[in-house]
């Protein structure tokens, strides 16, 4: 099982949040990275400088062939394509794609001068990634801890799991 999650809080020129969100599923697929399972749209506050635009977040599950430096340089050029520009860390961006777990693997490497840690080092505080998730694969287990996806958010604090909104396109 592969976990990818996406998320997006500036527009492109390809269009608004969500129609980046799209854009970046039909670039996927394109690859040969099938998409299994698809959670909902969510919003959040922008991390961790609130002030910036909310993110629109999901998370899927999807089938690939890919080995992991493959499947990042995919992902890479998919938010590049996308128009995203990495200036500074947690930068508003037109699209971000997070390897959340790949088969149960523990993971790192670099790629293109980014370190990749999978599962993602911070994923047990992350209410984008969590609820997404829970939603498309609610006995998840994190492949470090063992921790069980319901006992993750259980610990999120309350304004966490407040903040977070399921919303519709519009």
């Amino acid at each position: 099982m592969v976990i990818l999650a996406l998320g997006s809080n500036l527009s492109s020129s390809f269009g608004d949040r969500f129609e980046n969100i799209e854009l970046a599923l039909a670039y996927l697929d394109s690859y040969n990275i099938k998409i299994i399972k698809k959670s909902s749209f969510f919003e959040t506050p922008s991390f961790p400088n609130h002030k910036n635009p909310k993110f629109i977040n999901i998370v899927i599950e999807v089938f690939t062939s890919l080995p992991p430096v493959d499947l990042a340089s995919v992902l890479i050029y998919v938010e590049e394509k996308l128009e995203r520009k990495r200036i500074n860390k947690n930068d508003p961006r037109t699209c971000d794609i997070d390897i959340i777990d790949y088969n149960r693997k523990n993971i790192e490497f670099t790629y293109n001068n980014l370190k990749f840690v999978v599962p993602h080092e911070s994923l047990g505080s992350r209410n984008f990634v969590l609820f997404p998730l829970k939603e498309i694969s609610s006995n998840w287990i994190h492949p470090k801890t063992n921790e069980s996806i319901d006992t993750l958010i259980e610990n999120l604090p309350d304004d966490d799991k407040k903040s977070i909104l399921k919303v519709k396109k519009p």
